[in-house]
């Protein structure tokens, strides 16, 4: 078989690249290990810049977010001296956030790229890319017990922090970044109304909170917990109580209790891939980068990453021109670094640390009262929190 990119991996970032290679008319093979079902089951983030909002727009799956998805024009920040809001869209001139499952968009992506009959194989085991140093790379992958080969162009690993794809990079070519925090995010979903309009994120003295949504009748809520922690040490009323005290009374006092749909505690690190090209293959998405949830990054840098690459795509196909893909690597990392650096401030601004002292915390309060009062920062914060703009 021969098509001109073979994409690894059908999360947002690969089904996303797919589609906008097809608006140009580039074909592409999408293989992924899952099957459809577990690919629309899984809970993930689900607050979309507004580039990225665009982006799914101009892919043409943009028509159910808009019907369903909760715009935001800002969000809060909560500490044991009262609460304020960051108000995106006047500090930013109208960017506003827009809370929209991950789940929804990768529904949304694989029904686009199934109606237009687009290539997408579920069930493709050990995947291989190989020959990637050369111009005509090849991708082999077994399903139902039948190797299947594909000759290519280029090759789009877009596989997440477990794939194949960035271990064809060379160890002596590849460098890695990492920060693993010393505590985890015990998530629930629940079908409650939400506690507030917008997103909170609280500071408290036992630790931190969030309390966000995914729809007008569906709240999730996350606290910081001891990354040795289980979910089995957690009864439901145990996590609403503690979600009740660090949210504040205020916001506590709103929040409407309920059975608990799904429990779960992440671990939180921040990890860079460099570069997130080779020869032929290029990174994007989880495969090259990991942010801490904290600021609401992760899908947004991966659709970053397939506008750029898309482009340098489009380009090449368009003109032979190695330039725009050449350049690749370092652009996308540059906004990779940035929101790195974003998350990390807003994770150590938000969450106590096992070495914590006195010290430390009145700082941490310090600079929140600095930022409630300061519209300066509180632009920076803005500025930041809608996504810099796309060179």
């Amino acid at each position: 078989m021969r098509t001109q990119v073979v994409i690894i991996g059908a999360g947002p970032a690969g089904l996303l690249l797919s589609q906008l290679l097809q608006i140009e008319g580039i074909e592409s093979v999408i293989l992924e290990k899952h099957e459809r079902a577990y690919l629309e089951a899984r809970i993930r983030a689900g607050v979309l810049e507004p580039r990225t909002v665009d982006l799914l727009r101009r892919a043409g799956v943009g028509d159910r977010m808009d019907r369903e998805g909760l715009p935001h024009g800002g969000f809060c920040f909560s500490f044991d001296r009262g609460q304020f809001r960051i108000d995106l869209q006047e500090l930013t001139g109208g960017g506003h956030m827009m809370v929209y499952g991950q789940s929804e968009v990768t529904k949304d992506l694989i029904a686009a790229i199934i109606a237009r009959g687009g290539n997408l194989v579920f069930g493709a085991d050990q995947v291989r890319p190989a020959d990637l140093q050369s111009d005509r790379p090849t991708v082999t992958y077994v399903k139902n017990g039948i190797t299947h080969r594909i000759e290519c162009d280029f090759v789009a690993g877009c596989d997440g922090y477990h794939g194949v794809a960035r271990s064809c990079i060379p160890v002596d070519v590849l460098k890695i970044f990492e920060r693993s925090y010393p505590f985890g995010w015990l998530g629930i979903l629940a079908d409650v109304p939400p506690c507030h309009d917008e997103i909170i994120y609280a500071n408290h003295e036992r630790g931190f909170a969030l309390a966000s949504m995914r729809s007008r009748t569906r709240s999730r809520y996350y606290i910081q917990c001891g990354i040795d922690e289980r979910v089995e040490q957690w009864s439901d009323n145990q996590i609403w109580d503690e979600l009740a005290l660090r949210l504040g009374p205020l916001t506590g006092g709103r929040m409407v209790r309920g059975p608990v749909l799904e429990k779960s505690i992440a671990p939180l690190r921040s990890f860079v891939a460099e570069p997130m090209s080779y020869g032929r293959l290029f990174l994007a998405g989880d495969a090259a980068h990991i942010v801490p949830p904290t600021g609401a990054k992760g899908l947004n840098l991966a659709s970053a990453d397939v506008y750029y690459l898309s482009r340098a795509l489009t380009v090449f196909y368009r003109s032979g021109d190695m330039a725009e893909l050449g350049g690749y690597s370092a652009r996308a990392l540059s906004r990779v670094w940035k929101a790195e650096r974003f998350s990390w401030w807003i994770t150590a601004l938000t969450h106590r640390f096992a070495e914590q002292d006195e010290f430390a915390r009145k700082l941490q309060l310090a600079e929140l009262d600095y930022l409630r009062g300061s519209r300066a920062a509180q632009a920076a914060v803005a500025e930041n929190y809608v996504g810099l703009a796309l060179e």
